[in-house]
């Protein structure tokens, strides 16, 4: 409605305000950027692979930029996950960036569980973020996402087909994360080689069922350029820090005996067409992508697991509360059922314990009688015993006696007879 009509309507001793400018809601683009950036945002990267294919360099020349950490050996007992985060700062976008890296992948004899360390990081990422999101008071703006947005597996130049390792892992890998293959090290083997072994990946991969991260053709802005990175997955990359002046500028090469091959150079590598796809065009995508595919798919299944479900038995609509309630409901039937099972065997056991104390106490009742009767028996012995030594003792009292009477009758006679003798043989003489 303009102006002139407004003022004709409210009269016209109303007085007009004039527009200081344009008025409109196309500016909330403009607002929404402003603030995202004051925000910031946060991408997080995954590279599996094995050790000593140039992980960390990748990483370090994707971003212009060297992160700390130490090479690893190859003598790790088992696949271990790593996580940095480092604060990026690129004009006025300011980017957390967590780089996860897999130290031991592919080390081990037996490499039959080498994907479970893997595959439980990134559920755990999911069951932090889920667990967040189920609080009654959530901080989902400031809560730091740790969710895997890129997976970047690593393939050893070989040549020839995948490892049994790799498409384990991917296929494993491929519902939980945005798995992008990319050949590492590609300067090993020549250009004719490279392009069938690039055949060779996508020719198994397909046949395997391992369903790998394809840039969006939605947009049309950006679906012609995505439509072809598509055809060159999985890139053949280099990494590298060295740099070397040629021509009038420094560039990234690796040096050789025979040669120099530049990482920036398109006829050399694809990694300036991985380093386009990955942060320059799609990286708001991945991030889309784990929220509303791989973190939804998990969201889904674990709510399905504690028995949440859309629709009841007869397909119509049932609410989180409904739900809620009939769960709780039947947690309060199976608690109750429990609690009754519980003290039913309370009781059984109370009986039998009662059971087994009386039989208890009547084996103690009669182990006394008997041990009484014993007494009795053995106390009867001994007195009987005692009776007959207090026999025999008196019976020797009375032989002592006996002899000690006659022994004094037998000497008060030899004295007699003594002196009568001597009175003789005085008179004798």
């Amino acid at each position: 409605m303009a102006a002139t009509d407004i003022a004709r309507q409210a009269g016209e001793g109303c007085r007009t305000v004039p527009l200081a400018g344009h008025v409109g809601f196309d500016s909330l683009p403009d607002q929404l950027v402003n603030q995202s950036i004051s925000q910031g945002f946060c991408f997080n990267i995954l590279c599996v692979g094995e050790t000593g294919l140039g992980k960390s360099t990748l990483m370090d020349t994707l971003f212009n930029t060297k992160f700390e950490g130490e090479p690893a050996t190859h003598t790790q007992p088992g696949v271990q996950l790593q996580s940095n985060t480092y604060d990026l700062q690129e004009s006025n976008v300011g980017l957390k960036l967590t780089i996860v890296s897999t130290v031991g992948f592919g080390d081990q004899i037996n490499k039959e569980d080498s994907y479970r360390p893997i595959v439980e990081f990134i559920d755990a990422q999911f069951e932090a973020y889920l667990q967040e999101e189920l609080k009654i008071r959530r901080l989902l703006h400031n809560y730091h996402d740790s969710r895997i947005h890129a997976c970047l597996y690593f393939i050893a130049p070989t040549g020839h087909s995948l490892k049994s390792l790799d498409l384990v892992t991917m296929k494993k890998l491929d519902s939980k994360v945005n798995v992008i293959p990319i050949i590492a090290k590609s300067d090993a083997i020549s250009k004719s080689e490279l392009t069938k072994f690039k055949i060779k990946i996508t020719s198994e991969l397909v046949s395997n069922g391992v369903q790998i991260y394809q840039f969006p053709m939605d947009d049309e802005a950006v679906a012609e350029v995505n439509g072809t990175m598509n055809a060159h997955l999985p890139f053949a990359v280099i990494g590298s820090t060295e740099e070397l002046k040629i021509g009038n500028k420094m560039v990234k090469v690796r040096q050789y005996p025979w040669g120099t091959v530049q990482v920036e150079n398109e006829a050399h590598c694809d990694f300036v067409k991985l380093r386009e796809m990955l942060i320059r065009v799609n990286m708001e995508d991945l991030r889309e992508q784990t929220h509303s595919r791989h973190y939804e798919l998990y969201r889904r299944c674990k709510l399905e697991e504690m028995g949440f479900k859309d629709t009841d038995p007869d397909s119509k609509p049932f609410s989180l509360q409904e739900t809620y309630e009939a769960k709780r409901n039947e947690f309060l039937g199976e608690l109750q059922k429990k609690e009754e099972e519980m003290r039913q065997m309370f009781v059984q056991r109370v009986k039998e314990k009662e059971a087994e104390l009386k039989e208890a106490e009547k084996e103690l009742h009669e182990k006394f009688d008997r041990l009484k009767k014993l007494h009795q028996d053995e106390k009867k012995k001994l007195e009987d015993k005692k009776k007959s030594l207090d026999d025999e003792v008196n019976a020797f009292k009375q032989r002592k006696t006996a002899a000690e009477l006659l022994q004094s009758q037998g000497s008060q006679a030899g004295g007699s007879q003594t002196l009568k003798r001597d009175k003789e043989k005085k008179n004798f003489f």
